[in-house]
């Protein structure tokens, strides 16, 4: 999760945010790059005595200015594009969790699971907070999925709009009533995840937190059990 004072992304907690990460990275140091070399061209224009005023064409220099940008565009795209891909990617989930928006607090249904787990979701209130636990993101009951594993959520919604938002996860999906989004979730190990409603959706948009534990396989299994 995020702190007062915090410069960064969160610390990643799946590939995907991980990928997200250091393709944030990429385009900063390109976006750096561009702007110093602009930036020490405007001074050398600005310092200099010389004059182009009966400068008529430049084909070769109006080649480098459309070339160049050109490339650093592709440079751009292609690692944007497969990110997209990867992000719309669900490939054979072992577990499929729904996760369903309402106002204001998430219910969590586990049908593919021998016991069909189904549960409510709500913030702790301030008085009920243990130490230790963070204001307006603690839930009475966490949801839970394994990790080294490919899982699937599925997000809806039961009355208006949300938006089921997990930053250190790297996803976020909108949670439309009448209507069913999934998202791929691969953790790259055991944690706790903290997000919340992304979408404003009514006067307590602010307190419906998402908090998702992230666990082994055999404490999923017990878990589940």
């Amino acid at each position: 999760m995020s702190f007062w004072g915090q410069l960064g992304f969160q610390d990643s907690n799946s590939f995907l945010s991980s990928e997200l990460t250091f393709f944030h990275d990429h385009a900063m140091f390109i976006l750096v790059m561009i702007s110093v070399l602009v930036g020490y061209l405007m001074v050398c224009l600005l310092k200099s005595n010389l004059s182009g005023r009966f400068l008529l064409e430049a084909q070769g220099l109006e080649a480098v200015w459309t070339c160049v940008p050109a490339v650093i565009l592709l440079v751009l795209a292609v690692p944007s594009i497969r990110l997209l891909y990867l992000l719309d990617e669900v490939n054979n989930p072992v577990v499929s969790m729904k996760a369903v928006g309402h106002q204001w607090y998430w219910s969590y249904e586990y049908s593919d699971v021998a016991s069909g787990i189904g549960f409510d979701s709500y913030m702790i209130g301030v008085p009920d907070l243990s130490e230790g636990d963070y204001r307006l993101l603690e839930v009475d009951n966490r949801c839970v999925l394994p990790y080294g594993v490919d899982n699937r959520v599925l997000v809806s919604s039961a009355d208006v709009i949300h938006a089921w938002a997990l930053p250190s996860v790297g996803v976020k999906s909108d949670a439309v009533p009448g209507r069913v989004n999934q998202l791929s979730l691969s953790f790259s190990g055991p944690g706790i995840s903290y997000g919340q409603c992304s979408e404003i959706c009514g006067v307590n948009h602010s307190f419906m937190p998402i908090v998702l534990e992230s666990v082994s396989s055999e404490v999923f299994s017990l878990w589940v059990s």
